[in-house]
């Protein structure tokens, strides 16, 4: 598990999200994968879009740059990308029906610039056309993006899949330029394209020009060369950790509080620091190969009893939250740094569902005020697949924007927070002061 796009966006290193993809299409090449559906390249119009931790940024020079870097990286080891979801899908809540009403200044600026920026550079496989309407027509049955744009404009020599369950009108998608449709559907919606053939409504040309980018694409995953297993887990673990190292925005660091020294008696709080949240939740989910936790990292650098860890939350919300706070303040008090690990729980954030607020939970507010009272020598470490409200910016002398990180994040916090590695990554997006700051607000969802 690499670095989610909300990690490997904020690295601003193209080269380095080649690396990426060519890991991941040797990943995918061992375990005879042709096709990775990915990157996802849509615009963060609003921090509580429920699936911006699986897209690059708000800014579609960044999202084209870097989504077209890792689809240069993934088809140079003979696997296919799928750039998604195109286009203007920047919202889960009602995403199967919702029309993005756009002006076509925007559209072609903001909502359009990053595939085309990643399709000149890297001519990826396919594009995968999204579930929504733009002003009015479904993505998979609209002539001008599939065709006008999308070919004749951009020149796209691949092929157009649908999103999952995202055909309205499988003949009106062949008409508009979609190639495949995902799922099958059992035949169903082959046997209404023999019947439009047949009654003249569907021209057979427009049939055969599919089913050839059918078999252009199949053709191009028979060409792909055999890369035989196993896989070199530790070589991908590491490059894991070094994206998630190079990831890590470091938003304040006042008074030299970082980085820590190996001497120093530190107080670790927080329970993501032992489970760590490292991935978002939905179709992108995955088993990693292992699992660092920011405890362990710790280990690596700190002398021996120089660390103490409190939990100081429950991440699913139980438990006894004074205890807990009282434990946590302990050892903020005992030490002479305490480092606070606060984020967002996965159930607050996934594919299918938008937030509601920008907010931390309230309980790790609760804790951070008790800590910073006990012990002003804090640092915050956040982990957050999309952007959070910063109440105590003002008050906390450094803090680190972790995001997720994928499954070397916590060992990849402990190199940066040590001075191991510089945290030298920058934010791809804007973390606005209040929700009412960002420009979507009042027309979103």
């Amino acid at each position: 598990c690499f670095p989610p796009a909300v990690g490997l966006s904020a690295t601003f290193d193209p080269e380095l999200a080649v690396r990426v993809g060519e890991a991941l299409g040797i990943e995918s090449a061992i375990e005879d994968v042709a096709v990775i559906l990915g990157p996802g390249i849509n615009i963060k119009r609003s921090p509580l879009c429920g699936r911006n931790f699986e897209y690059m940024s708000e800014d579609p020079i960044v999202s084209g740059v870097m989504g077209g870097a890792l689809v240069r990286g993934i088809q140079s080891r003979g696997v296919g990308a799928s750039l998604k979801h195109f286009a203007a899908n920047n919202q889960e809540t009602d995403r199967l029906r919702v029309s993005s009403d756009v002006d076509p200044r925007p559209l072609r600026e903001i909502y359009l610039r990053g595939f085309q920026i990643a399709i000149d550079d890297a001519q990826p496989w396919t594009v995968m056309c999204s579930y929504n309407r733009i002003n009015g027509v479904y993505a998979s049955e609209d002539p001008w993006l599939l065709t006008s744009v999308l070919r004749d404009e951009w020149g796209f020599d691949g092929l157009v899949v649908s999103d999952w369950g995202a055909v309205n009108d499988r003949v009106a998608g062949v008409i508009a330029g979609l190639d495949l449709e995902m799922p099958a559907s059992g035949g169903a919606t082959d046997a209404q394209l023999v019947a439009a053939v047949r009654d003249g409504s569907l021209d057979e040309a427009a049939l055969d020009v599919v089913a050839g980018r059918v078999l252009d694409l199949v053709q191009k995953a028979g060409r792909r060369p055999a890369i035989a297993g196993p896989l070199d887990v530790d070589a991908h673990h590491a490059l894991a950790r070094e994206v998630a190292g190079r990831a890590i925005v470091l938003l304040k660091n006042d008074d030299g509080m970082l980085p820590l020294a190996p001497e120093q008696r530190v107080a670790v709080i927080g329970a993501f620091a032992e489970t760590p949240r490292f991935q978002g939740a939905g179709s992108s989910l995955i088993n990693p190969t292992r699992l660092d936790g920011a405890l362990d990292g710790f280990a690596e650098y700190a002398a021996e009893g120089a660390v103490t860890y409190a939990p100081g939350f429950a991440l699913d919300g139980s438990g006894d939250a004074e205890a807990l706070r009282a434990e946590a303040v302990a050892a903020a008090s005992a030490s002479e740094v305490a480092v606070v690990f606060l984020g967002l729980p996965a159930s607050a954030e996934s594919e299918g569902f938008d937030r509601e607020h920008i907010d931390l939970p309230a309980d790790q507010l609760a804790l951070l005020d008790a800590v910073l009272a006990a012990n002003p020598r804090t640092v915050v470490m956040l982990s957050n697949g999309g952007v959070v409200a910063l109440p105590f910016a003002d008050r906390v002398p450094a803090i680190g924007e972790g995001w997720l990180l994928g499954q070397a994040g916590g060992s990849a916090t402990a190199d940066v927070l040590y001075g191991a590695v510089n945290p030298s990554g920058r934010l791809a997006e804007t973390i606005p002061v209040r929700l009412e700051d960002n420009p979507s607000y009042g027309n979103f969802p």
